[in-house]
């Protein structure tokens, strides 16, 4: 099992807005088969100021694709999240190996 940790550094003022898009597209990613529980998280003290982390357990590098690629080719999923640059600076993914 892997952990999923997509880290995204907003623009000032722009957290809430983020937060509202993925919230949003959790009952579409269940509605396309993701069985485990998502979770978001907003920074109280972290490496810098306006982050968001978003983390999903997957069973496989290669279901995660998977994932993402249907993710991306739905037209309801491109729609919540059109324009979403304009509220991030930077960000990263990180994986990790659930031992």
């Amino acid at each position: 099992m892997l952990l999923v940790r997509e880290i995204m550094y907003c623009k000032p003022g722009k957290v809430g807005e983020l937060v509202k898009r993925f919230k949003q597209m959790e009952p579409i990613m269940k509605e396309m088969g993701a069985t485990a529980p998502s979770r978001m998280m907003t920074d109280v003290s972290a490496e810098q100021f306006w982050t968001v982390v978003w983390e999903q357990e997957t069973p496989s590098l290669e279901k995660y694709m998977e994932d993402m690629q249907k993710g991306g080719g739905d037209p309801r999923m491109r729609k919540i999240m059109e324009g979403y640059h304009e509220l991030v600076i930077s960000g990263k993914r990180e994986i990790y190996k659930i031992e």
